[in-house]
């Protein structure tokens, strides 16, 4: 799917679902507290720390689900057209990028 499908998807869905969007700063709350759980199955799954026996059923892409359902919320509520922005960054980061990260020692 298109991010521009995805983007209608999840507005569909809030009109026939949800209501109404959350106010952007409530969405931008929910956003770090879903980055937040992200992050805690990354520490305790391939991080140092030691994972939880409740953790354990955690589901990483799920959680990633979440956080990228409340960046499209985001984006349609802010009138971004992520489709192009994401093009747009990827040709920068090409055109930057295309050979630094081959000539980093600390890759290698």
């Amino acid at each position: 799917m298109e991010l521009k499908n995805a983007q209608l998807a999840v507005d569909n869905w809030i009109k026939t679902h949800g209501v109404r969007y959350f106010n952007e700063l409530t969405n931008m709350a929910q956003l770090t507290e879903e980055v937040g759980e992200v992050a805690r199955i990354i520490a305790r799954r391939y991080g140092e720390q030691s994972e939880k026996e409740s953790d354990k059923s955690k589901d990483l892409g799920e959680e990633l689900a979440d956080v990228l359902f409340v960046v499209l919320c985001l984006a349609n509520q802010t009138g971004v057209d992520l489709q192009d922005a994401f093009d747009k960054k990827l040709a920068i980061k090409t055109k930057r990028d295309h050979d630094r990260h081959h000539t980093n020692e600390k890759l290698k």
